[in-house]
């Protein structure tokens, strides 16, 4: 099975960042997660980028505030499908990052998740590994069915409500 690489732009990113990593774990899905900054060392995060594939892995995830250039300088250096994660700054609540991150030109794609949406992230490359993977899609499979039953239980706890109504 591929890895995924979860690069973040600094450690302050890590509680963002940590929900991907438990999401990846719970899929049995390998993972290696590093610090890289696309601007205090972007020959580092050029150098992963571009060896990523040799190294095994599939996708790579990049967390990163403010200016978030970190995922279009990975997507810049590698084949691989690169997931960015805007991160919530204290100044503009993560709409930078957003725009900085989905904003990519033409031949450098990088999908793009929710502010802080580490969850969805982890899942995408899960769902990305699963195109080549059947355990995987079962596994996805199975998510998918317990969300059904849970929006179920949920609507018929309301019904019960509303009957009393």
């Amino acid at each position: 099975m591929k890895k995924v690489a979860v690069i973040m732009g600094s450690d302050s990113d890590f509680p963002v960042v940590k929900n991907a990593l438990t999401e990846l774990k719970s899929f049995g899905v390998p993972y290696e997660a590093h610090v890289m900054s696309a601007h205090r060392s972007p020959a580092l995060a050029a150098d992963f980028a571009g060896s990523a594939e040799a190294n095994g892995f599939g996708v790579i995830i990049c967390a990163a505030g403010m200016a978030a250039h970190l995922a279009g300088v990975i997507a810049g250096h590698t084949v691989l499908p690169v997931i960015g994660i805007p991160c919530r700054g204290a100044q503009l609540e993560g709409l930078d990052a957003l725009l900085a991150t989905v904003m990519m030109p033409p031949g450098i794609p990088v999908a793009t998740v929710a502010v802080d949406g580490a969850k969805n992230a982890a899942i995408l490359a899960v769902q990305m590994l699963a195109l080549s993977d059947e355990s995987l899609a079962e596994q996805l499979r199975a998510r998918k069915a317990e969300m059904i039953a849970g929006v179920q239980k949920k609507d018929a706890a309301l019904q019960e409500k509303l009957a009393e109504l």
